[in-house]
């Protein structure tokens, strides 16, 4: 679904308040310009939405803030979006759409590598470019795909021992049922056995899944000393909860490098949150100056005070590091 300035308005909860806006481009000098496309298709709505919210804004407020410093070579940006509803042949229709109807110079787009995956041979075959600002479980070589995202290793690499030191060294590992998923947990193997830990059980789960009690009898069963989670998605959340209802991690410690990525915490109470071991890029309380100020920006743009998170920050630097590559070319 293509959104109008109006339904973007409502939908996005003031993301375009200034997007695009003719006294905004007038005011640059560049009005008069011919506008460069560039294309968002995000999940707006749909199972994944979570992911979704933010990235949607701050991709709005960088191009905001292109267009009001006099756009890109002299030129507005004209910031195009639609809503895949988490649906991947949505999202293979309207990258289409993107390259034939719309005249994309560029498109950021998926945050899912099943989204990704069904995009980026449109992409190819219509020879645009695409950012995919998600994480992302490393080895496509595509000179049309740009990733702007951790990848499983760079997070895996020091959170394992970090892990192994606090807890112990036998790990159980559940899983989203998908690419990214699947890869992830090999490298926790990976990690786990490098490091002279033992793998004793891992699980994938597809993304509708909202039940775990088999898999939470099976890991009492088995006595791991920390289990890890790569469960992603809305309904996967349900497991936090579950999981504090029954084992609780008092007794069983929970390690993730995806937990928060998707703002879980602020839909889960903070017993069924608190101690989750984590390694991430971002979050809103990382302290630095130039995290306050971007949290603070974010707030003062979109006119609430939600958790911005990763994935807003990699919406942010995709429009931008593609920006920045124009100015360079």
């Amino acid at each position: 679904m293509k959104l109008s300035r109006r339904q973007f308005f409502k939908a996005a909860s003031g993301a375009l308040a200034f997007a695009s806006m003719p006294y905004v481009l007038k005011k640059a000098g560049i009005a008069g310009e011919k506008p460069i496309v560039v294309g968002n298709i995000l999940d707006k709505t749909g199972f994944l939405n979570i992911y979704s919210l933010t990235q949607i804004q701050t991709v709005a407020m960088a191009v905001d803030e292109i267009n009001a410093a006099g756009g890109l070579l002299g030129r507005p940006l004209e910031l195009v979006f639609y809503d895949s509803q988490s649906n991947n042949t949505l999202n293979s229709q309207y990258m289409t759409e993107m390259w034939l109807k719309d005249g994309a110079s560029v498109v950021h787009a998926g945050v899912t590598s099943s989204s990704r995956e069904v995009m980026r041979p449109v992409t190819r075959k219509f020879k645009g470019l695409f950012f995919y600002n998600s994480l992302y479980e490393g080895g496509v070589c595509d000179r049309r795909h740009v990733c702007c995202a951790m990848t499983p290793a760079q997070q895996v690499e020091p959170l394992v021992p970090y892990v192994m030191n606090m807890h112990g060294k036998r790990c159980y590992i559940l899983a989203a049922d998908y690419i990214y998923g699947r890869t992830h947990a090999k490298w926790i193997q990976h990690y786990t056995r490098e490091n002279g830990g033992e793998d004793i059980g891992v699980e994938h789960f597809p993304l509708d899944v909202d039940n775990f009690t088999a898999a939470i009898s099976r890991i009492q069963a088995a006595k791991p000393d920390v289990v890890w989670s790569v469960l992603v998605g809305g309904a996967h959340i349900a497991f936090y909860r579950q999981y504090e209802q029954t084992i609780g991690k008092k007794n069983i410690p929970l390690a993730s490098s995806v937990y928060g990525i998707g703002r879980e915490q602020t839909v889960i109470s903070a017993d069924e949150a608190d101690g989750i071991v984590i390694a991430t890029q971002f979050h809103d309380d990382l302290g630095t100056d130039a995290a306050n100020s971007f949290v603070n920006k974010v707030h003062q743009y979109t006119g609430n005070n939600d958790y911005v998170g990763d994935y807003g920050e990699y919406g942010y630097r995709g429009v931008n590091l593609w920006a920045n590559a124009v100015r360079k070319a």
